[in-house]
């Protein structure tokens, strides 16, 4: 992964699972897809995962590779575990750190995407268990009601993406 400071700049590289170990700020990206009638797509994690497996999250999540541009990322990142491709863009960034269910911690500065797209996704059965579509209004309450079932980072982006969501063109141009 890539690590940067607080402020995105990349400071150096390291394996995934190190970063993960110590707990270093790394750059990532999570991508939120809305259909024609403004329901999310949510993925289950395979349980293989090695963190977070099993759980709700947003429609793909992942980290760029060194010289990678995050746009091309996301797009590249979202074709291989949902199996589509769409115009996507950048509402905003955050910085989390927690730690997970194996010892691990996630501490990254997430890029985050949105999207539009209303056909059928084809998953990759290597990162994804399960899809759904689900409306926003049910989606929070499900959150506020079972938040166990959802990935922690999910839970911290939902909010904000939602707010974004009502000015979002995805006709303009990225």
């Amino acid at each position: 992964v890539i690590l940067v400071d607080q402020t995105g700049r990349e400071i150096g590289i390291e394996e995934k699972i190190q970063a993960q170990r110590d707990g270093k700020l790394h750059s990532a990206l999570s991508f939120f897809d809305f259909n024609a009638v403004g329901e999310l797509l949510l993925q289950r994690r395979a349980q293989t995962k090695y963190h977070s497996g099993g759980l709700w999250t947003n429609t793909c999540c992942s980290h760029p590779r060194p010289g990678e541009q995050y746009h091309h990322a996301a797009r590249r990142r979202l074709h291989e575990e949902m199996g589509f491709d769409c115009e996507l863009k950048e509402i905003f960034r955050f910085t989390y750190h927690t730690q997970l269910d194996n010892s691990l911690f996630e501490h990254e500065l997430d890029h985050v995407f949105v999207g539009h797209y209303s056909g059928q996704p084809i998953p990759n059965p290597d990162e994804v268990d399960d899809w759904k579509w689900m409306d926003i209004s049910a989606l929070k309450h499900d959150v506020r009601k079972n938040p166990q079932n959802y990935t922690y980072w999910f839970k911290l982006a939902l909010d904000r993406v939602v707010e974004h969501f009502p000015k979002i063109s995805f006709r303009d141009e990225i």
